[in-house]
């Protein structure tokens, strides 16, 4: 008898993956519960199984009671004549186990001790799968698309279903039945119907993690990845740098011509990913993360943590990116705030800046005005006025007479004209 409930127990605990211990303290538990039900015996009741399996019988049921002079519980204490009747040696203060008789258990008490057994053993295996996941919350493991429940996506782990909420899902991805996917674990939650996992596929730490699964330089710790900034379906960037000088991070997170960056783009359904060189320098990190555009300079601003970039008029847009992406994606892996200009815009902007400089001199009280010759200085009141051109004379009437044109004046007539009227008159005028 002793020998095939044990052999149970170990077959249950192979089944459930509990240990065996864990689940012979999880039956005694139990049978302890339904003993007390069906007895309605008061004090603390035990149930010990004997491992043995020579043993005539699996269980020990005993209450345990305190040695006292004077009983006020007798539930819990008994005293001490009546004790050392059981023990001679007992002595006060000490705790006796006394054997229980376990009874008569009738179909009603067997089916009560089945159902509070089978419920330990679930809660054990409830807990063991909670203790599991839990120490595995931040990794990344492979799942199965089970069904969709609404808009959320059921994954299968093995051991249970995980939760795939509509806001860790990227939209790109189809998430077909059957299809074979790595998820991240986010959280694990004790709820009532036992733990439930969730995962994500939009989270920027799984990129990091599917990275350590490619690259054993980075699951050795030769190769860091200091930060990732992702746009879930579309582009990521991560920054790496490596501990050891003949190691190139880069290259090593490539791999082969592209192998294993490109086992990590397959696994997240094409998503661009670019690869950048950390530096502890903020300025050189800045542009190595605008890659592929290059930067010409970049000042900083420590106070408002913002960098001024400009690059060749000819890569602005690929610095921008697409609606803003590359910039956008650079200023979250830098964590610093990125205005971007050309080099034509800078140019631009330094001439206005001048123009208006120049505009706004002084031209107050104490300026003085700006003169452009010498001024005329008249010598007295009576001087005769400045007269521009050769001067006229006047008749009687004090009219001016005309002024005779000049000998050098041009000849304005037409010399054909001339001609016919000196053939008429005879006079050359």
């Amino acid at each position: 008898m002793n020998g095939e409930f044990i052999e149970a127990l170990q077959q249950i605990a192979k089944e459930k993956d509990i240990p065996l211990d864990t689940l012979i303290e999880t039956v005694e538990s139990a049978l302890a519960t339904a003993y007390k039900r069906n007895n309605a015996i008061d004090g603390e009741i035990k149930v010990r199984i004997d491992s043995n399996k020579s043993a005539a019988s699996p269980f020990r049921v005993f209450c345990e009671k305190t040695i006292v002079e004077e009983v006020t519980d007798s539930a819990l204490e008994i005293s001490l004549e009546e004790a050392r009747k059981i023990n001679p040696e007992a002595m006060l203060g000490e705790t006796l186990a006394m054997d229980v008789s376990m009874g008569h258990f009738g179909r009603i008490a067997a089916q009560t001790a089945k159902q509070v057994v089978v419920q330990r053993i679930r809660e054990a295996e409830r807990k063991k799968i909670f203790d599991e996941f839990n120490e595995r919350v931040g990794e990344v493991v492979t799942g199965t698309v089970q069904r969709r429940e609404g808009r959320n996506v059921i994954i299968n782990l093995g051991k249970l279903d995980a939760l795939l909420p509509v806001q860790e899902q990227v939209e790109t991805e189809p998430y077909r039945f059957n299809d074979r996917i790595k998820v991240y674990i986010l959280e694990v939650r004790d709820a009532a119907r036992g733990p439930q996992v969730i995962v994500s596929r939009s989270h920027p730490s799984l990129i990091r993690r599917l990275f350590e699964l490619e690259v054993p330089e980075i699951a050795d710790g030769i190769v860091t990845i200091k930060n990732v900034a992702r746009e879930p379906g579309a582009r990521s960037k991560i920054a790496v740098m490596s501990r050891d000088e003949k190691v190139d991070p880069v290259g090593a997170c490539v791999g082969h011509r592209g192998s294993r960056v490109q086992a990590v783009v397959n696994e997240l359904y094409d998503e661009k990913i670019d690869i950048v060189r950390w530096n502890a320098d903020t300025s050189i990190f800045i542009a190595e993360a605008l890659s592929p555009a290059k930067a010409v300079k970049v000042t900083l601003n420590e106070e408002a943590k913002s960098a001024f970039v400009v690059v060749p008029d000819n890569q602005l847009s690929l610095a921008i990116g697409k609606a803003g992406q590359n910039v956008r994606l650079a200023a979250r892996l830098t964590g610093w705030r990125i205005d971007i200009r050309s080099e034509a815009q800078v140019a631009r902007a330094a001439l206005m800046a001048m123009t208006e400089k120049g505009a706004e001199e002084p031209h107050g009280e104490d300026a003085e005005p700006v003169t452009i010759g010498e001024p005329h200085v008249p010598a007295s009141e009576e001087e005769a006025p400045i007269v521009i051109g050769a001067p006229q004379a006047a008749d009687s009437n004090g009219h001016l007479a005309e002024a005779e044109t000049p000998e050098d004046d041009h000849d304005t007539r037409n010399p054909e004209e001339d001609a016919a009227t000196t053939e008429e008159t005879g006079v050359r005028s």
